[in-house]
């Protein structure tokens, strides 16, 4: 569903210039190898994909100070939100992009990132978009590139289709898949930082996918 547009956004963004690349100051490829000096530190760098109104990466990047997170959302205005949070926890480990996926690897250089957390993305489900799934091959060989040798996805859907065509892509690329499970919240895990989307489809009895994926 298309959120309606809220254009004072735009504006107020920019209270956030500290930590935020809006869409009107992207991430670019100035940006492209350089992520560790613009934190100042030389922590292990994770990226969520579709950050969404940032419940997930306020609370690791909280729980997680050790390491430096960036979350990227296509939508300026979900995003703003997950900026409010991210200033509200008094965060300095994270910055968020409001960025195409489809561009990653113009603003990460090979090697750069630690980890990708992929939680409750579009499944696409029509055969002919499969290749906008951020789980498929193109894109899997985009993050192999990006990804420290061991590097991890993390991968999170309520979505059982998708995720079965996960598994089967990850397997097609050669990828070692660990700590699949189909029922997350039956299993009760002490460390699982819940979504908005996550939290709205599991009070809905929707179970949730969940795996491991090492880039070797």
């Amino acid at each position: 569903m298309r959120l309606r547009r809220k254009p004072w956004i735009d504006q107020a963004i920019h209270d956030f210039d500290d930590f935020v690349f809006p869409k009107d100051r992207p991430a670019s490829e100035a940006q492209k190898g350089e992520w560790h000096s613009l934190f100042g530190s030389e922590k292990p760098l994770y990226v969520e994909l579709g950050t969404g109104k940032g419940d997930f990466i306020s609370q690791l990047a909280e729980r997680e100070q050790e390491n430096n997170f960036i979350g990227i959302e296509a939508q300026q205005d979900v995003l703003y939100q997950a900026a409010v949070k991210v200033r509200d926890k008094g965060l300095s480990n994270v910055r968020l992009l409001v960025f195409d996926i489809n561009e990653i690897e113009t603003i990460f250089a090979p090697g750069e990132v630690a980890g990708f957390y992929i939680n409750f993305c579009d499944p696409w489900p029509k055969a002919r978009h499969a290749k906008r799934r951020l789980t498929c091959r193109t894109f899997l060989e985009k993050y192999r590139r990006l990804l420290v040798p061991g590097g991890r996805i993390r991968f999170k859907t309520d979505n059982r289709p998708l995720f079965d065509y996960s598994l089967e892509e990850f397997a097609a690329v050669g990828l070692e898949v660990q700590d699949v499970t189909y029922d997350l919240h039956a299993e009760n895990r002490p460390d699982n930082i819940e979504t908005e989307y996550e939290h709205k489809f599991s009070l809905l009895g929707q179970k949730i996918n969940r795996c491991e994926v090492i880039f070797p």
